[in-house]
């Protein structure tokens, strides 16, 4: 009699506890009405959002700036001037297979700054193997894209990769400022 007596001195206990701290929280889907109906009465003009998307503030095109096309223009031809890109060519057709402008550009001022063809460089960094002739690089041209330096580490070895690498990200990015992409 004492052990079920106990039993349900305990039970009452733990169920006495178990309401409160339920009831504490409020049924359940209080204040959300509420708090609904007061964010859809404020629409979007609300200065206290609370998706994160809306705390960054995004930068909205100049209607002064140039178009895409002009700036690869003015980058081809800067391009053609430095010797950098082939007088034949354009820097669209050249970096199509590349994620990236940047990235594009700075392989072109490598492979003209180490004297290596730029077939075999973008062959490398992108990991895509197009009907240009790579059939003179040396080194093993990979199937996975890999970064700039290593792609110099694998077709001239006898260079500082990682120098020449830096480099040539600087001055391609010297040289899509100057031209404002």
């Amino acid at each position: 009699m004492k052990k079920t007596g106990m039993a349900l001195l305990v039970l009452a206990a733990s169920a006495s506890l178990c309401a409160t701290h339920a009831n504490a929280q409020g049924p359940a889907g209080a204040g959300a009405t509420a708090a609904a109906s007061t964010s859809s009465s404020s629409g979007s003009s609300s200065s206290h959002s609370m998706n994160p998307i809306k705390w960054i503030k995004k930068d909205k095109d100049k209607s002064n700036s140039a178009s895409s096309s002009d700036k690869n223009l003015l980058l081809t031809e800067k391009l053609h001037e430095k010797g950098v890109l082939a007088a034949n060519s354009d820097i669209s057709s050249t970096c199509s297979i590349f994620k990236n402008l940047n990235d594009c550009v700075a392989a072109l001022h490598a492979s003209h700054n180490v004297n290596l063809d730029f077939n075999c460089i973008r062959a490398d960094i992108t990991g895509v193997q197009t009907n240009a002739d790579i059939s003179g690089c040396k080194g093993p041209i990979g199937d996975k894209p890999v970064s700039l330096q290593e792609a110099l580490k694998r077709l001239k070895p006898e260079v500082d990769a990682k120098a020449e690498a830096k480099s040539a990200e600087q001055q391609a990015k010297d040289d899509l400022k100057s031209v404002g992409a």
